[in-house]
């Protein structure tokens, strides 16, 4: 750590206090940013986790759509993002008018929607759905056989392995679970570590999900890896997640299949940014009220299942 990272780091915590901020970071930030975050998680978690504090600012080291959970469930709050840059590509895979479209094929369907999307999207759909609920989720639409998952096509065929329902996938995916975490990959990194155990994210295409031994969100692998008896874990999502790994399991390894796996779109987002928008008070991420009230609509529907 340099001297000037010392000085970003001391400048935004008292920043934080002056200004009773909170400080939010995703498990795929960079290192030095979930080193100083007063918390640490993943996107509904975090978002959920701000609600209940008595900040008046919210500062989301993540990407847009976070922001906008955010600014969703804490209307009352200003919501930051310090880099207007930080966006998801599988978000961007589905917008209001193709799914309106979609619906008009599938008008039986219930729309079941990642929280990994836009707030419009969100509002334009039945239910929302986190990749640690999403089986829970769909097992609770009773009376309801064809559910269209929107827009992760891999959350929604590992979903189809839990239900007899019919799920539709959009046709959207993750580009660093879906491309860059291969499934030659993780048997090679498996046959050089025969001792490792395999966790993988859902958002995982199909064929590395067969391989793991252990299926979870990004909360649920931290919470496997402190409980498991294992000392040798391979990990199948994005490696911002080994800084909280390494930190709370300092006597384990942890593995990772290829030097790819990572999310451009969440290491944008560096300490200066942070500190920039603190001190402006910029890039502050507002949802507008009938979006928001229908997009929490459907994360209220969730979390009255899991």
């Amino acid at each position: 750590m340099t001297d000037n990272d010392s000085k970003l780091k001391k400048d935004i915590r008292s920043l934080l206090k002056e200004k009773k901020a909170v400080l939010l970071a995703h498990n795929y930030q960079r290192d030095e940013i979930q080193e100083i975050a007063d918390i640490a998680g993943d996107s509904l978690g975090l978002s959920q986790a701000a609600a209940e504090t008595k900040a008046e600012i919210i500062v989301f080291c993540g990407v847009h759509f976070m922001a906008e959970s955010a600014a969703i469930l804490s209307p009352d709050k200003k919501v930051l993002l310090p880099n207007l840059e930080a966006g998801c590509p599988m978000a961007d895979m589905v917008t209001v008018q193709k799914l309106r479209e979609v619906k008009k094929t599938y008008p039986d369907a219930i729309v079941v929607c990642y929280v990994n999307s836009t707030a419009d999207v969100k509002a334009e759909s039945d239910i929302c759905c986190t990749s640690s609920n999403v089986v829970k989720v769909v097992g609770s639409l009773n009376g309801k056989n064809q559910v269209l998952m929107i827009p992760d096509m891999n959350l929604a065929k590992y979903a189809q392995r839990f239900t007899q329902k019919t799920v539709i996938p959009w046709k959207g995916f993750c580009p660093t679970h879906h491309n860059f975490i291969k499934e030659e990959n993780v048997r090679e990194t498996m046959k050089e570590h025969p001792k490792a155990v395999f966790m993988a994210h859902p958002e995982c295409t199909p064929e590395v999900l067969n391989l793991a031994h252990h299926i979870a969100s990004t909360s649920g692998m931290i919470k496997f890896a402190q409980e498991c008896s294992h000392n040798e874990i391979i990990v199948g999502t994005e490696i911002g997640i080994g800084y909280r790994l390494r930190k709370g399991n300092p006597e384990k390894e942890f593995y990772f299949p290829s030097k790819e796996q990572i999310c451009p779109n969440m290491k944008v987002t560096t300490l200066e940014d942070v500190l920039k928008a603190l001190e402006d008070e910029k890039h502050q991420i507002t949802v507008p009220k009938k979006i928001q009230v229908r997009a929490n609509s459907a994360l209220e529907k969730m979390l009255s299942v899991s």
